[in-house]
């Protein structure tokens, strides 16, 4: 996965939004098959919610080349949340796997559309999520002590939580610099807002499965559950990036909004 994330990021275009569409799409589904128990019901849901991420993907993804207005996207995103909810009734939190499963892509497209320094973002949004999960797994082991939250995950620890957020910064500071950024301080905050909004979307959907007795979002990976298992802190973190980038440097400028300060 890794490996076909990068492949993707460095090319760009379709084939980057069409691997995050469909990682998007497995996000939502599994929130819905997670979230609906009423069979009939959760399969109704959850193909609303695939035929919805699919169209707001692509439609974000063309936006591009064609003339996609950003209030259209939302409001596909807005009917089909309000579909999947009456689809999965009462079950209406069903509704949250359109927001959750865009999340998933949409602030990633952002980032990397920019012409500059969609590449550079990109690859500094993976940093900084990969290295806050690995630090916080092989702290956590290594140190351990009191544990984060032993109700939604009882496995994380302060430590790893510390230490997770320290190699996220770092990593973000480095991928920066290395891209030409010469103001830094800036990117390492965002490097540690991102890294702790990761961690604290780790919890949040440790919490969820929790709540619905679930061990994995899904079978879809074989020993690591499903892809919203992989990317729940990827998602708030994608969101924060690029709200922050968009905020700065517009729709087509987010990469250099994140980076140049």
């Amino acid at each position: 996965m890794i490996a076909a994330a990068l492949a993707t990021a460095y090319s760009g275009g379709l084939p980057f939004v069409a691997f995050w569409t469909l990682a998007g799409v497995a996000v939502g589904v599994e929130w819905a098959w997670l979230t609906a128990a009423e069979p009939v019901a959760r399969r109704r849901a959850a193909r609303i919610v695939a035929v919805t991420l699919a169209i707001a993907g692509a439609a974000l993804g063309l936006s591009l080349y064609l003339a996609v207005a950003p209030l259209l996207i939302a409001a596909v995103l807005a009917l089909g949340a309000g579909a999947a909810a009456f689809a999965a009734r009462p079950v209406l939190v069903a509704a949250a796997a359109v927001p959750y499963g865009a999340a998933a892509f949409v602030g990633a497209m952002l980032l990397r559309r920019d012409p500059v320094d969609g590449l550079a973002a990109t690859v500094w949004l993976f940093a900084v999520v990969w290295a806050t999960d690995i630090a916080a797994f092989f702290v956590g082991r290594s140190v351990g002590g009191p544990k984060l939250a032993p109700r939604l995950s009882p496995k994380k620890t302060w430590s790893g939580a510390v230490g997770g957020a320290a190699a996220g910064v770092a990593a973000g500071v480095a991928v920066a610099a290395a891209a030409g950024a010469t103001t830094l301080w800036p990117v390492a905050i965002v490097a540690l807002v991102a890294s702790v909004a990761a961690e604290a979307g780790d919890l949040f959907e440790s919490g969820v499965k929790r709540v619905y007795g679930a061990k994995d979002s899904s079978k879809l990976i074989p020993g690591h559950g499903g892809l919203m298992d992989r990317l729940d802190g990827f998602l708030v973190a994608a969101t924060i990036a690029a709200a922050v980038g968009v905020a700065r440097g517009g729709l087509d400028g987010a990469g250099q909004g994140l980076l140049r300060w």
